[in-house]
């Protein structure tokens, strides 16, 4: 990753140069496994920094509320035509600033207050914005939740799920998660949702890159009506959110009728005016920028590899008897559960391994009698260090350097050995500009 030219910011606020400087040397110098996240390249970034970030641009393009609105129309139009081209659906709405607010439109485009939806639990790998109570839309709307089966294989129960859909008549079957790290039958998950009459959503943030890589299931493929997710994490965009949907795009300024095929322009209305203003153009054009470049057959390369780097790291976990939750991974993430397996909790865990570099998240596992601030596992993710370059050899080491300090978190002298092995793989394979 070329260091950005910062000579200007150095002259005015010396405090922010620094810290982007020293974030810019973690960056350079450690291993990010936080499944979530990921390197963008060097026009995802000269984008984001564009002009752009001085227009407002209320509306949709060829519809704004503001002047001046050629060339943000332009990009707007690239990045809508771009995200259907990879996904294969009728509509995207490009202008949600993350993977929150898109989930949030979507429950207010075709939810009345007191409606109930039917998401993943969080102790079993849902996501905040699937209902947990602490959220404000757990006070709008009634969320009921399905769990997986087997906490060791990760399967789902089906048969409850229906169950469930049939006594609390969802108006929304949610599929999505934040950590699970298998895949879901959406023939099955489609066909309760038409058996109760809710519409089909799944909330791919997660793995959004892998669809559009053509490595795991499009949910699209199976007659789900929507899809939300973040365009970072897999997808090795800006940060930033989309909606993806099936049906008529009308005017979004000429309320149409409440009906599944209405579903596109029911989201715009939903986005803008109902939930945001003016969309961040900058990430918008950034975003245009990621599509085309996972439009390119070198994607599909990328995201096949991030895969094999996750199941090379599951072989090492699985030899040297780390318990994995839900028996390993179908995807690009793994949840450890570090407790049973070295006798520390996820927060420590996390502090000793940011300390020889190497940087993930704890996280709870299913029904985890931890609390959430040191729950009993760890959660970590291939997509960055495949961004890198990293190939099945590399991760196999990573995943000993995992165990190795995790067995021996109070020796300082393996701990620093550690270390400079990270340093050494990260020399070997800088974050690069552009992808190939």
């Amino acid at each position: 990753m070329q260091e950005q030219d910062l000579s200007y910011l150095q002259s005015q606020d010396t405090d922010v140069y620094k810290a982007l400087r020293g974030e810019e040397k973690r960056q350079a110098e450690g291993l990010e496994l936080i499944a979530s996240e990921n390197y963008v390249s060097r026009a995802v970034r000269e984008a984001n920094a564009s002009v752009l970030t001085n227009k407002y641009a209320e509306g949709y393009p060829g519809k704004r509320y503001y002047g001046g609105q050629e060339f943000t129309d332009v990009v707007e139009n690239l990045a809508i035509e771009r995200a259907k081209k990879l996904f294969g659906c009728d509509h995207a709405n490009v202008q949600p600033l993350s993977g929150a607010p898109a989930n949030i439109a979507v429950y207010f485009s075709w939810l009345e207050p007191g409606d109930t939806v039917l998401g993943m639990d969080l102790g079993h790998g849902g996501h905040l914005t699937h209902g947990h109570p602490v959220t404000y839309m757990s006070k709008l709307f009634r969320f009921v939740r399905y769990k997986v089966r087997d906490i060791e294989t990760g399967e789902i129960d089906y048969d409850q799920l229906r169950e469930v859909a049939k006594k609390e008549k969802p108006k929304i079957l949610l599929a999505g998660f934040s950590c699970y790290s298998r895949e879901y039958d959406y023939a099955v998950m489609k066909s309760i949702a038409d058996e109760v009459g809710a519409v089909a959503m799944a909330d791919m943030a997660h793995i959004a890159g892998l669809i559009a890589g053509k490595i795991l299931k499009n949910p699209f493929d199976f007659g789900f009506q929507v899809m939300t997710t973040t365009t970072h994490k897999t997808l090795r965009g800006p940060r930033g959110g989309m909606i993806l949907s099936q049906g008529v795009v009308g005017n979004p300024f000429r309320k149409p009728e409440k009906t599944v095929e209405n579903l596109p322009t029911l989201i715009d209305r939903s986005v803008f005016p109902g939930l945001q203003g003016g969309p961040h153009m900058n990430i918008v054009a950034a975003k245009a920028v990621a599509f085309q470049e996972a439009l390119q057959p070198s994607f599909q390369t990328y995201a096949r590899q991030v895969l094999k780097n996750a199941k090379a790291m599951e072989n090492v976990f699985r030899e040297r008897g780390v318990r994995m939750v839900y028996g390993g991974t179908s995807n690009h993430l793994l949840l450890l559960d570090v407790f049973q397996s070295f006798g520390v909790g996820g927060k420590e865990a996390q502090e000793v391994l940011d300390a020889v570099g190497i940087t993930l998240n704890m996280n709870s596992i299913p029904d985890d009698t931890r609390k959430p601030f040191d729950p009993s596992g760890i959660r970590l993710g291939t997509p960055a260090i495949t961004t890198r370059g990293f190939r099945e050899a590399e991760c196999t080491q990573v995943a000993n350097f995992i165990v190795d300090t995790l067995e021996n978190k109070n020796d300082e002298a393996k701990k620093k050995s550690v270390r400079e092995k990270v340093r050494e793989l990260c020399r070997k394979l800088p974050v690069p500009d552009s992808f190939s």
